[in-house]
C-alpha cells in the first residue's frame, strides 16, 4: 500500500488519467473527488463489498431459462 500525504486542494494522479483531490478535511473526515474516465467505476468499498457479493449470490442460483425449463417440463405431465 503507498501512504501519501496531502494538505487540501492537493491531488494524485493515478495511471496518467484519474486524479484524486483533497477538497476539504473537517472534523475527521476527509472529502474527496475523483475525476476519471466514464469507462472507470468507482465504488465506496462497502458498496463494492455488496456488489460482489450479489454477484456471487446471482452465479450461483439457477438460472431464468433452467427454472422456466423445469416448470414447463412439470406443466406437459
Amino acid at each position: 500500500m503507498l501512504i501519501l500525504t496531502r494538505k487540501k486542494d492537493e491531488s494524485i494522479i493515478i495511471d496518467g488519467q484519474i486524479e484524486i483531490q483533497i477538497i476539504s478535511i473537517e472534523e475527521g473526515k476527509v472529502r474527496i473527488g475523483i475525476n476519471a474516465p466514464k469507462e472507470i467505476q468507482i465504488h465506496r468499498s462497502e458498496v463494492f463489498d455488496k456488489i460482489l457479493e450479489s454477484n456471487k449470490e446471482a452465479a450461483h442460483a439457477p438460472s431464468a431459462f433452467k427454472v422456466l425449463s423445469e416448470r414447463m417440463k412439470k406443466t406437459e405431465k
